[in-house]
């Protein structure tokens, strides 16, 4: 694989997150003669142990650093006037560089309604599952091995060892609940409503991240003609007439001298692909002169196409945390989250001697993916009725809700004493709420976006964290290590309420209790809490949708933006929908599925749908 640079290309990508490692490692395999290269704003993350090892991944994020872009949101009234912020990943591999690498696989109907309420013909379930098959090796003894992969590049696994929260969890379930069952797949596509092992994306023999870099880009030194330039900036597609033959880009000002810069300039003989993610895919369509004329004239931007569904729909999954405090034998992993470089150095040489140990994990050991029932959804509440009637009720694989647990506290406050912790972990699988990005400076590509995730605008959002909050809460407390509740991350309820905080305990609570009950105030405290609270899931999508022009779509099926030549999108950006899942495994299907579009498009050899 080359370092160095050359002018002219066969194809750009511009932007090196996990789609475009995953559709130029299968070009260039299939074609080792294509000159490919990839522009990446962030570094390479080639054998670089704080990414490589799983564990690391919450440090990493915490402490921040140039593999991450932090996006900050406009103050929102529905989040009580909090700007709120979203990282998303700035590395070669994007997100699977940094992510909390949980393998979660979408509804089988996720991927059918983008085929047929959007009529993106080759992109539901039965076209996408033998190619998330053709990714992946499922390490994972299952009943039903047909639906999953046995020889792809990206490893799949279920931790051996030091999983007792997990299987805590899994046994308060059997215990508990009574209505939903157990399985020992969780990502069949059509599995809901039931609790089982929660598997991740790494590798059970080395204990390593399974990142798309490692398993589509670095396995190809010998390959001279694919290119990876890090550490640089698109600013736009060049065009000749409405045909993109190229982009202007810069160095990367974080990791580089700071100061003016000329821009380069690459240019590609057949095709430009944007893969910057749903921030940094629109705003090059706009920088570039494609989206809505008022946005391009505001920026004083010379208008190639108006295309004013650039930069809208902007989706994600509306995340949580609650802590509680684990007895003193919980397997967690807040010493390597919070510690010292000499507290983490015992767990590094477990793990270098064989890639074991808790290193080894990502915490994230058992969950459910959550339908509510009659009941549940009485509790949830009136506005989510319309919600339920026409989006849940006739799809009975999408999860209202996605719960496990997670071994140890994840809460900003630096005021709560270190301890062994864990975490009940809630997200709404399908938030109503959406929202936009767009540039604000021109050719700028540094300048703060003007973005509104729009969480929690929707009232229907909120019931659905009311209701998520009051059943994990009866989970934790039921949990053979739970020893109270940590305040700080729960909500702040009335003096005297029968709902408060359980900061101390001696041992769980027998699983026969009665459970909690909320009155209108304390439901108002967790409402005000969410407001407070909710973060992103780290799962943007949505902002280049794969849509009919006329229903704000920016690419049509065969990913090529509306109204130009020889230019496409492929990242979550071109998702038309919300997903039920964490967003890799899609991040994945995008990549295997643009790679055979592409491959086609292009006429080459080799590049096959399963």
């Amino acid at each position: 694989m080359s370092s160095a640079q050359s002018e002219t290309y066969d194809i750009i990508f511009a932007g090196g997150g996990a789609t475009a490692c995953v559709v130029a490692g299968r070009l260039a395999e299939a074609d080792p003669s294509l000159k490919i290269l990839i522009l990446e704003a962030g570094p390479h993350t080639r054998e670089v142990e704080t990414h490589i090892q799983p564990a690391r991944y919450f440090s990493n994020l915490a402490r921040g650093g140039e593999t991450f872009t932090y996006h900050v949101g406009k103050p929102s009234k529905s989040l009580n006037g909090r700007s709120p912020i979203v990282p998303c990943g700035r590395a070669l591999g994007g997100g699977s560089s940094v992510n909390f690498m949980v393998y979660t696989r979408a509804a089988a109907s996720d991927y059918d309604d983008w085929e047929t309420l959007f009529g993106n013909k080759g992109w539901g379930s039965k076209d996408l599952i033998p190619l998330l098959k053709k990714a992946e090796t499922f390490e994972p003894e299952v009943n039903d091995i047909s639906v999953h992969g046995k020889s792809g590049p990206i490893k799949v696994s279920l931790a051996s060892s030091q999983f007792n929260i997990g299987s805590q969890f899994l046994a308060v379930a059997e215990a508990y609940d009574k209505e939903r069952g157990q399985s020992d797949d969780i990502n069949d596509f059509r599995n809901v409503n039931v609790y089982a092992r929660w598997p991740r994306y790494i590798d059970g023999k080395s204990g390593r991240r399974s990142d798309a870099p490692h398993h589509y880009i670095y396995t190809q030194d010998e390959n001279k003609n694919l290119t990876v330039l890090d550490r640089q900036r698109v600013i736009r597609v060049i065009f000749e007439g409405n045909k993109a033959v190229g982009v202007e880009y810069v160095g990367d000002k974080i990791g580089r001298a700071k100061g003016e810069q000329e821009p380069s300039v690459a240019r590609a003989s057949r095709l430009v692909i944007l893969s910057a993610g749903a921030f940094g895919s629109p705003s090059i369509l706009e920088r570039s002169g494609i989206g809505a004329s008022e946005i391009l004239k505001k920026n004083d931007i010379k208008e190639i196409v108006n295309l004013p569904g650039v930069g809208e729909h902007y989706m994600d999954h509306n995340l949580m945390f609650t802590p509680f405090v684990a007895a003193e034998d919980a397997d967690t992993l807040d010493d390597i989250f919070h510690g010292t470089p000499d507290e983490i150095a015992p767990y590094a040489t477990q793990w270098l001697e064989g890639g074991k140990g808790l290193l080894s994990h990502n915490g994230v050991d058992a969950g459910i993916k959550l339908r509510p029932n009659a009941e549940e959804l009485e509790e949830i509440g009136p506005g989510f009725e319309n919600r339920w009637k026409t989006y849940f009720a006739n799809a009975p694989d999408k999860p209202v809700m996605l719960s496990g647990t997670l071994t140890a506290y994840l809460g900003p406050n630096p005021n709560v004493p270190r301890g062994k912790c864990y975490s009940m972990v809630y997200f709404s699988g399908y938030p109503v709420s959406t929202g936009y990005v767009h540039i604000t400076a021109g050719l700028d590509p540094y300048a703060l976006l003007d973005f509104h995730p729009g969480y929690l605008d929707d009232p229907a959002d909120l019931g659905i964290l009311r209701w998520a909050y009051k059943w994990t809460r009866e989970f934790a407390r039921r949990m053979d290590s739970y020893r109270g509740e940590l305040a700080a991350g729960h909500p702040e309820f009335p003096a005297g309420s029968q709902a408060a905080v359980k900061t101390t305990a001696s041992g769980p609570d027998p699983i026969d209790s009665p459970k909690i009950v909320y009155t209108a105030e304390d439901d108002a405290a967790i409402d005000d809490f969410h407001r407070n609270t909710v973060a992103t899931t780290w799962h943007s999508i949505g902002t280049c949708a794969m849509k009919p022009r006329e229903e704000g779509g920016v690419v049509d099926s065969r990913l090529n933006v509306y109204g130009v030549e020889n230019l496409k999108v492929a990242d979550l950006s071109i998702t038309p929908e919300n997903v039920g899942a964490n967003t890799y495994n899609t991040a994945i299907a995008v990549g295997e599925k643009a790679a055979v579009i592409i491959a086609e498009d292009l006429g080459i050899q080799g590049v096959t749908a399963f």
